[in-house]
């Protein structure tokens, strides 16, 4: 996407999508007999015992020194109404900010880091914005989505740039082994004239497999602005969202253990957005990630990973009331080519990586000064387990058409003190190149910046006993050349930000209870500068989650409540953000085997908050869903 940032007065201002015509319904039972519902599984229970992100290549996930967070796809099931920005800001170390409502700009911080700090893949492949420079979470359906794996702290040493704060990757939609042919559907209604309805069908015959899944979205929305919105940008009308989105995926197994694999991902979504009085202003945003990739194992000890892909990000200003916005398409292509190698050695595992990456944009009215730029990349991983001891070690040269080369490295350990206490640790450079908005905007961008050069260390302590699981990791970052917001952008020469996770999931009893702290300090390091030792923009110093759920036979109830203390909209730290705390209600009723009935109340005391000066965010809302799901 091509915004400048979250309440940016920028004419980059939301989306458009070429509409897609067809109206979803809930797909019928393909054969599934009518029976009594078994208790509903909780979330946790299910989670898996593999993740790959936190290393490029399968392990199990109680053996990852990273931290790292799994959200299947039971997990989103429960969040109706919410975007992925939203359910990742449930999450540890994970703050939000928005202009308010479905479909409106978002940014994520994780540990305190910028929203341009943490890269989002989508089965493997890059999301985002080249001229925003950042991940684009707007635009991505839950209905698409399988799996998400959140990995906390720096990675740029497996995957190059961006990835400062962390790397989320969602994995699409796809069938399972041996599961012949299966349909899906799920049908929502809630506040605001909210309706979704989603429809797949999977296919797995041993040789072929494959998955396709629709969804429409409407919602009427609310305003997104009040009178406090800088600029005379407020306009009371409603803003609403409307978005058509797909998925696709065909797989082939070959002789030998190879698989072939294809897929597609989709969304075209359209916005109302608050640009000024009088005249409605609309945006679109198209995005689409295409890729193919075949693996197995050339030799036994060695295997292999080709992939080839493409991503797309087309950002549409249809109409503003601002006489200074342009209309017309800010686009982005980005072409990837990775071959990931593993090789088994006699003690421990050796990763191989290379990869090319070419970034090409454009904007109405001219191109920028630069329109494109290439990276070519390889990278060496080494990972062990030596009995109670994990040592993992990667190091990541990447040569930048623009800026020459960059080397990032990391360092890791992790030690059982017992068969429930785990001690991991880390260290870890990182870089992030500035994006073509910050370079070659007219009248905003610098074209001396240079890149972003970061520093990081991660200490961490988890006791895990049965279905208990407590966890305490400090964690501190500081980035030298940090590129400030705004028009003219300049390196900073140092910001921080150091803080503690505190987080515990377990059973008490019938009860499932999840709860986390985080204690974040992220601050203006640079000695002499008029904003030293202020607090970085719109991340609050304090939050807490609480949540609980229980199974009642047919039945299960939960509720959930987040606080967040005050913070700062602007680096002065002269506009202040009051903190706040929202409480959420959800039950499910699973009245047969594979057919249940869910509700949600978000925001359950119609709490008035902000997270961006002058942007509304929502109240009070209801959401009831009908789902289909086989088992």
């Amino acid at each position: 996407m091509s915004k400048l940032s979250v309440g940016s007065r920028l004419p980059e201002t939301r989306l458009r999508a070429t509409a897609a015509a067809a109206a979803l319904m809930l797909c019928l039972p393909l054969g599934a007999a009518a029976q009594s519902a078994p208790a509903v599984a909780t979330a946790a229970a299910s989670l898996p015992a593999v993740v790959v992100t936190s290393t490029r290549s399968p392990i199990q996930a109680d053996r990852s020194i990273a931290d790292v967070t799994v959200l299947t796809a039971e997990d989103l099931a429960l969040q109706s109404g919410r975007t992925l920005a939203e359910v990742l800001a449930q999450q540890p170390g994970i703050q939000l900010t928005s202009n308010g409502g479905l479909g409106k700009s978002s940014s994520i911080f994780m540990r305190g880091m910028e929203a341009r700090h943490v890269l989002l893949l989508v089965d493997g492949v890059r999301y985002g914005s080249a001229t925003l420079g950042q991940a684009d979470f707007d635009n991505l359906p839950l209905g698409d989505i399988e799996r998400i794996e959140i990995v906390r702290g720096p990675l740029s040493s497996l995957y190059g740039s961006d990835a400062v704060g962390g790397v989320v990757q969602v994995f699409t939609r796809r069938a399972q082994p041996g599961q012949g042919l299966r349909g899906n559907g799920a049908l929502t209604v809630g506040s605001k004239r909210h309706a979704q309805g989603s429809a797949g069908l999977s296919f797995d015959d041993g040789l072929w497999n494959g998955a396709v899944q629709l969804i429409h979205t409407e919602n009427r929305g609310f305003s997104s602005t009040n009178e406090r919105v800088l600029f005379g940008s407020h306009n009371p009308d409603p803003d609403g969202f409307n978005q058509n989105a797909g998925s696709a995926q065909l797989g082939l197994r070959l002789p030998q253990g190879w698989q072939l694999n294809a897929r597609l991902l989709q969304s075209e979504s359209r916005t109302g957005f608050d640009d000024g009085p009088g005249a409605d202003s609309r945006a679109g945003l198209r995005t689409q990630v295409a890729s193919v990739d075949a693996s197995g194992e050339v030799v036994k000890g060695w295997s292999t990973v080709l992939r080839i892909a493409r991503s797309a990000n087309d950002y549409e200003t249809l109409a503003s009331a601002s006489p200074w916005t342009d209309l017309g398409t800010i686009a982005t292509v980005q072409q990837q080519l990775s071959w990931d190698n593993t090789f088994v050695l006699p003690v421990g595992s050796l990763l191989v990586v290379a990869e090319h990456l070419k970034q090409k944009v454009s904007k109405p009215g001219g191109n920028y000064e630069v329109t494109e730029r290439t990276v070519r990349s390889g990278a060496l991983g080494y990972r062990a387990v030596l009995g109670a001891h994990t040592v993992q070690a990667g190091v990541r040269h990447d040569r930048n058409s623009q800026y020459g080369d960059q080397t990032t490295g990391n360092l890791g350990y992790g030690l059982a003190l017992s068969d429930a206490l785990r001690l991991s640790a880390q260290l870890g450079t990182s870089f992030v190149a500035p994006s073509f908005n910050q370079l070659y905007w007219p009248s905003y961008g610098n074209p001396a910046l240079a890149p972003e050069e970061g520093r990081h260390a991660e200490l961490g302590l988890r006791y895990t006993l049965g279905e208990q699981s407590v966890s305490a990791t400090l964690f501190g970052n500081r980035v030298r050349g940090y590129i400030t917001q705004g028009a003219n952008p300049t390196n900073l020469p140092y910001v921080e930000s150091r803080g503690v996770t505190l987080a515990y999931d377990g059973r008490l009893g019938p009860v499932r209870v999840g709860a986390a702290y985080d204690h974040l300090d992220p601050r203006n390091a640079t000695e002499g500068s008029a904003n030293h030792d202020k607090l970085l923009p719109r991340r609050a110093r304090n939050q807490a989650r609480l949540s609980a759920d229980v199974d009642l036979g047919a039945w299960s109830v939960g509720a959930g409540l987040q606080a967040r203390g005050h913070r700062y909209d602007d680096a002065a730290n002269t506009r202040r953000l009051a903190g706040y705390a929202v409480a959420d209600l959800n039950a499910q009723w699973q009245f047969q085997r594979d057919w249940s009935l869910g509700a949600r109340l978000n925001n359950l005391f119609d709490r008035q908050y902000e997270t961006a000066w002058g942007y509304n965010q929502p109240g009070r809302e209801l959401h009831l869903t009908l789902r289909y799901s086989p088992r």
